[in-house]
């Protein structure tokens, strides 16, 4: 398959398979192997697809937020354009972001609890601490 990616989110399959690996075997030494390929990643300058409101009348972009069961309000991402579509919810707007940008601005939003990677597939949810632990 000979199909056009961004720069940034070449690499990011390795999340997808350490995520599917963890989903699997869902054990400490395979969540620490997940947490480290994230970090690489972001060290590298990866980046991840974030999902935004749509521009209303000029107002800055907004991260989009998905609410889980027990009230929380989380940011979400995707590794590349194939995960956003596995959605039967339609993302309307995206852009590119560095992980380790989004990852800083998730530690600094008190109403958010973090970042959810791939909420349809693959899925990885990363609240304020395991940030924490994979930006050292």
């Amino acid at each position: 398959m000979n199909e056009t990616k961004d720069e940034g989110l070449q690499g990011n399959e390795k999340i997808e398979q350490a995520v599917l690996a963890l989903q699997h075997e869902p054990t400490q030494e395979q969540l620490a192997h997940t947490l480290t390929v994230l970090r690489r990643r972001m060290k590298a300058q990866g980046q991840l697809v974030a999902a935004v409101e749509p521009n209303l009348g000029g107002a800055p972009l907004q991260l989009r937020t998905v609410q889980t069961a027990d009230g929380a309000r989380w940011w979400y991402a995707f590794t590349s354009f194939e995960q956003e579509l596995k959605g039967a919810e339609a993302v309307q707007s995206t852009f590119l972001v560095e992980i380790e940008k989004l990852f800083d601005a998730a530690l600094t939003v008190p109403e958010i609890s973090g970042v959810i990677l791939n909420p349809w597939d693959r899925t990885l949810q990363l609240d304020k601490n395991l940030i924490r632990i994979i930006k050292g």
